[in-house]
């Protein structure tokens, strides 16, 4: 299943490729929430550097709430550094005078600790981007675009949906709600297929996948499986677009905790695309769209039945070859036509 990708974070692409708004106040409320320990949102780096240099009074005060949150953040892992530091000491006096079991373990415990601390703050402090910046797992935001009142809107959005009126406790027993697999978009998804729809940037993704099944070949008896993870880019490098479904979720009882949530449309069991890896199978790849360039088969499928049943998107593609064709080129009009439609909203059809 595609758990992770790296995602296009800074809002100004948007906004410069399709002449997107950014909803300023759900940014705000998203890092506000955050600096005051209301919520625990996950946020990559790429997404929080967007703000580095403001352009605006109302940037310049996401950046001095994410200013906020990034110096709580340094007090406290600079706080559980020296607790380490400590028990590492305690750890290598113990095996200075008796060597157990005990004290072996608390000294490699507090060392990785240490490391992984050293790391974290590293992390903060840095300036120049790096490509893990700008990857997302479940429950992690990123910025979705969807119509609001016939605009194009950027939204932070957690990577993991829960639809409005459901329980929390939706996240812990359908784990997997950040992938909405195309064989359930009438099921478990019907409240928002059709009418709940946006758009994610991506320059790759990433997929859990079974050694055995990557390299072609049963295990020999008594062989345990490795899990391999893989990352699928496209080539030449572009960015892709992804096309999500989303819910706004609101805390019952009149709480005031709410935010915008979406997965990515997924279809099952497809072949991987690269050729080293030709023969191994993994289980829902998320349905793209490559930017100005190359529509997948995937997204072809997904769309066609709606684009030829009186929407009125039109294209120079002769439909009647999409199922014979593993991608085709499009204009930038073809592009942005299918943009509108993916993060529009319509009514389902047969």
């Amino acid at each position: 299943m595609c758990y992770s990708a790296r995602i296009q974070a800074d809002y100004r692409k948007f906004v410069r490729t399709f002449g997107a708004l950014m909803d300023i106040h759900e940014f705000a409320r998203l890092f506000f929430e955050r600096a005051e320990g209301i919520s625990k949102a996950k946020v990559p780096k790429a997404m929080e550097d967007a703000f580095a240099e403001p352009q605006t009074d109302a940037e310049g005060a996401i950046k001095t709430l994410i200013d906020r949150f990034e110096a709580e953040q340094t007090s406290k892992l600079q706080r559980d550094l020296f607790a380490q530091r400590k028990r590492l000491a305690d750890a290598e006096r113990s095996l200075e005078s008796k060597v157990t079991k005990a004290a072996t373990e608390s000294k490699r415990i507090a060392a990785n600790k240490i490391e992984q601390t050293l790391d974290w703050l590293d992390d903060i402090r840095r300036t120049e981007p790096k490509a893990r910046d700008s990857r997302i797992f479940p429950r992690h935001y990123a910025p979705v675009m969807v119509m609001e009142n016939g605009q194009r809107v950027i939204k932070p959005m957690r990577y993991q949906c829960r639809i409005a009126g459901k329980p929390a406790s939706h996240d812990v027993k359908y784990h997997g709600g950040y992938n909405a697999r195309r064989d359930n978009l009438e099921g478990f998804w019907k409240p928002l297929f059709g009418y709940s729809h946006g758009i994610l940037v991506v320059n790759a993704f990433y997929e859990n996948v079974s050694r055995a099944k990557m390299e072609g070949r049963v295990l020999a008896e008594g062989e345990q499986d490795e899990n391999v993870v893989l990352e699928f880019r496209p080539n030449p490098a572009h960015e892709m677009l992804v096309a999500c479904l989303w819910s706004r979720w609101s805390a019952p009882g009149g709480n005031r905790i709410c935010f915008h949530s979406r997965q990515s449309l997924t279809s099952l069991r497809r072949k991987l695309p690269q050729p080293a890896t030709t023969g191994a199978l993994f289980s829902s790849s998320p349905k793209t769209l490559t930017l100005g360039s190359t529509l997948t088969q995937g997204i072809w499928r997904q769309c066609t039945r709606y684009l030829m049943s009186g929407t009125g998107l039109t294209t120079s593609i002769d439909w009647q070859r999409e199922s014979s064709v593993r991608s085709r080129r499009c204009g930038q009009g073809d592009c942005d036509s299918l943009v509108t439609f993916l993060t529009g909203i319509w009514a389902p059809t047969g």
